[in-house]
């Protein structure tokens, strides 16, 4: 750049000191300027190509991703929102960060219920002895250490909410079962892979048919999933075994518990499945379980926010976005430990290639997504003053599969702004993604749905699969041997060269929101999606 203004001294010298009639000093010194601007354009190009360079070669070559994952994931563990994990991962970030040169601190936004998970045993001891695969469920009361021993019962068929009633006190001292037997343990690709087709076609019948019936004695028994627990507990059941199978091979889904004072577990398909057809066969198998927790009363619950301030324009705002927290059936590895290495690790690249971005870039880490996106939530109503300058968010928050679409969530002249930092993109990591513009704005489902609501331009970058929702997504086999580290640096690479492009930009995005279409539910105009107020205190009750 000092070349350019050297030229242009020298164009301003020759402009004085010419003696040739003006109007050919006034034709000179527009081609003098036309050259100037051109030079300038190219140089400004050659920049942003070396920095852009540098970002990919930095990603590609010096990359901590492994690293990162092995310290949060497995030194670390599950992140549930009330544990003592979840605070070693907030304090273990802002030291990452700080390590970086980058400001970090936790923002506290509410509070929780404390919980921490100590040993599961479930094992079946009538009228064999078989260890029996699964786990005690979220927030769950502790048993003593010698456990409940008990005979299991599984859920009658009833015609009505009467009998079901009549039925209800024969739990007193027993385990009860309620999930269905499921028809197969088998996915159903795995089924169309093998199968004959009349066989596949059968399979499916059958399947429906056992989930119909389930169904409709569910509502029968005058209860639902949630409210049957806790009938059964006040009926004096002294522990409730499920089975929430997530369609895949050894996968189960595992949430919180809904007792208040017994054990309740979640059992794996095939065990489940076996103890199940032994009632069912009068074998009165009996089940031991011992489930240690610990309850530690409300805790505080936080947000982990780092900093790398805008030098130009300090008051307009870049986030870089992912949910902290998990559920602990795994250690939460997709979702969301490798949106959130994702983001630490775009971090730790833009301080040491772009320390000094025209507009301020922030990570932020939001507690509590799971129970509701709490903790952006809670972001967005804290800090008005950032959310009403935002430029951009890029939030990453569905599993390790590289991004592969991106919508404009309503906006729209997104296409104007993130077509052109798209183009910065290389065509290695840019070719895999479908993008849709304007879009629709989000309503849930992740962080961004948070700012999207406020009115500000937040985008989902998201992934290709990897058979995310049936093998990973809250499940007991979230972990650190389901990540695609490939995929992984992949979104690392667009998210920094998106992030810069976005800084360096000229302009203001713009927040002009597209008329959304009718919605055919209601069969009105949509209406674009407000904010929603966080839970502050959870788990209180």
């Amino acid at each position: 750049m000092d070349l350019l203004y050297t030229i242009w001294d020298i164009v301003h010298y020759l402009q004085k000191n010419l003696t040739t009639k003006s109007s050919e000093i006034m034709n000179f010194k527009i081609t003098c300027t036309a050259v100037f601007f051109s030079i300038t354009a190219l140089v400004q190009a050659q920049t942003q190509q070396e920095v852009v360079d540098a970002l990919v070669k930095e990603a590609s070559e010096n990359s901590q991703l492994e690293e990162l994952a092995y310290e949060l994931l497995e030194g670390i563990g599950p992140r549930l929102v009330g544990t003592p994990q979840m605070q070693q991962a907030h304090s273990w970030a802002v030291d990452k960060f700080e390590s970086w040169g980058i400001s970090a601190k936790n923002e506290q936004w509410g509070q929780w219920k404390g919980w921490e998970r100590g040993i599961t045993h479930i094992d079946m001891v009538y009228p064999r002895v078989e260890t029996i695969s699964g786990t005690q469920l979220a927030w769950n009361p502790s048993t003593s250490k010698k456990g409940v021993t008990a005979e299991l019962v599984i859920l009658p068929t009833v015609a009505n909410s009467a009998a079901f009633e009549n039925w209800l006190p024969s739990v007193k001292g027993k385990i009860v079962m309620v999930s269905m037997k499921q028809t197969t343990g088998r996915p159903e690709a795995n089924w169309k892979e093998y199968a004959t087709e009349e066989s596949f076609e059968k399979m499916k019948k059958d399947k429906a048919e056992a989930e119909r019936k389930w169904r409709e004695n569910m509502e029968n028994t005058g209860y639902d999933r949630r409210t049957i627990v806790e009938a059964l507990e006040k009926a004096g059941a002294v522990g409730i075994v499920q089975s929430y199978w997530s369609e895949g091979f050894g996968a189960n889904k595992i949430f919180s518990a809904y007792t208040k004072e017994i054990p309740m577990v979640d059992v794996s398909l095939e065990d489940y499945g076996m103890l199940y057809r032994m009632v069912e066969h009068d074998a009165k198998p009996k089940l031991r379980i011992v489930a240690e927790s610990k309850d530690l009363g409300m805790v505080p619950t936080f947000n982990t926010i780092a900093t790398i301030k805008g030098t130009e324009k300090p008051e307009e705002y870049i986030i870089l976005s992912a949910h902290f927290d998990s559920w602990d059936g795994g250690t939460g590895a997709t979702d969301n430990g490798t949106g959130t290495i994702t983001m630490m690790e775009a971090a730790r690249i833009l301080k040491k290639i772009y320390p000094n971005p025209k507009r301020t870039i922030i990570v932020g880490l939001w507690g509590s997504e799971e129970q509701g996106l709490n903790g952006s939530r809670a972001y967005v109503e804290d800090h008005p003053e950032i959310v009403s300058n935002i430029q951009a968010v890029f939030n990453q928050d569905n599993g390790t599969g590289r991004v592969v679409n991106l919508s404009g969530q309503g906006f729209l002249n997104a296409y104007d702004y993130l077509g052109s930092w798209l183009h910065a993109v290389p065509e290695d990591v840019s070719k895999h993604i479908e993008t849709h513009f304007p879009g629709t704005p989000a309503r849930g489902g992740s962080d961004y749905a948070s700012f999207v609501a406020a009115g500000a331009p937040a985008f989902s970058l998201s992934s290709l699969s990897w058979a995310y929702w049936n093998y990973t997504w809250h499940t007991n086999l979230d972990t650190y041997d389901k990540i695609v580290f490939d995929d992984i640096q992949n979104n690392v690479i667009l998210t920094v060269i998106l992030t810069y492009m976005a800084s360096e930009d000229p302009d203001r995005t713009s927040r002009v929101k597209s008329v959304l279409p009718i919605d055919k539910r209601t069969g009105e105009p949509g209406v674009w999606p407000t904010p929603r107020q966080p839970e502050r205190n959870g788990g209180a009750n």
